[in-house]
């Protein structure tokens, strides 16, 4: 899995737009303008930051030493997930399913069916 696999996967999200974020050099993803993942490079290293429930981002903190604090985002609620650590490819699928079933539970009603079309 590579970062252009990751983008599109978000991009097949309906109401998915992509962005770029020059302060930290990242791609960003966003659904009905709120970001849900975001891809950059730290220190050479693939990451995919992705949105969590603040009990959830702390347990798979703890399960997975691949997924760490977001270092740009609220740590509370925004982990980094380095792409070339062990977690496997269909877990990373599942947190980005996850990050983005979050933010679209937190738009408003137009908002959500604006996206179902």
């Amino acid at each position: 899995m590579n970062s252009t696999q990751l983008i599109d996967y978000c991009l097949s999200k309906p109401g998915t737009e992509q962005s770029t974020e020059n302060r930290w050099q990242a791609n960003q993803i966003k659904v009905a303008g709120v970001l849900f993942a975001m891809l950059r490079d730290i220190e050479g290293h693939p990451v995919i930051a992705l949105k969590a429930g603040q009990q959830a981002a702390e347990q798979l903190r703890q399960q997975h030493p691949e997924i760490v604090p977001c270092d740009c985002l609220n740590k509370a609620h925004w982990n980094s997930v380095q792409l070339e650590g062990n977690l496997p490819d269909s877990h990373v699928y599942s947190l980005i399913d996850s990050s983005y079933q979050q933010v679209v539970a937190g738009l408003s009603e137009e908002q959500r069916q604006a996206i179902a079309g």
